[in-house]
């Protein structure tokens, strides 16, 4: 077999990370409450675009690929507030699970069959759903980790997108 992974593998490995990121993220918030603070100009709170993130993932790849049930509640994502840190956070590790289990059932030749519940119902293969889904996911991570710096004064980020996390070559290539 060859050493080279599978894109739907490299796919997993990407969505991990960046769960893993977000729940680094959303444990940064020195107060809970600023989860939910919105300031001017901004739609979303960081808990609402942490609810949403997960139910994105856990119904688009737990359910739809990976058979799990999860019935997603969109307008809910949006719409609760003050949810609990450690519920969001419980979300995010369901997320993870979704995305462990559901991506193992994904082939290479599975990527470019159609995805089987597309948005609107356009046409679009698996593998470039689960793109834009990477693409999405990542953009609004950066939302997540602006808010924290905005509403708490936190310098810096949490190497939400760390490229130590993406080494491909089987070589220690970290800088000291």
């Amino acid at each position: 077999m060859s050493q080279e992974l599978h894109l739907s593998i490299w796919i997993a490995r990407i969505l991990v990370r960046d769960l893993r990121a977000l729940r680094r993220e959303v444990e940064s918030f020195a107060d809970e409450r600023d989860l939910w603070r919105v300031p001017p100009g901004i739609s979303n709170s960081a808990g609402t675009l942490a609810l949403h993130l997960a139910g994105n993932i856990r119904y688009y790849i737990g359910t739809v690929l990976g058979g799990t049930g999860y019935v997603r509640d969109r307008d809910a994502e949006f719409a609760l507030r003050d949810v609990p840190r450690t519920d969001l956070l419980g979300d995010i590790d369901a997320a993870l699970v979704a995305v462990e289990r559901g991506m193992t059932h994904v082939s290479d030749a599975d990527l470019a069959k159609p995805y089987p519940d597309p948005p609107r119902g356009l046409a679009v293969t698996t593998r470039d759903y689960l793109i834009h889904l990477i693409a999405h996911f990542t953009y609004h991570l950066g939302q997540v980790d602006y808010h924290r710096r905005l509403l708490t004064g936190q310098p810096g980020q949490i190497h939400a997108v760390d490229f130590g996390d993406l080494v491909t070559t089987g070589v220690d290539t970290k800088r000291a």
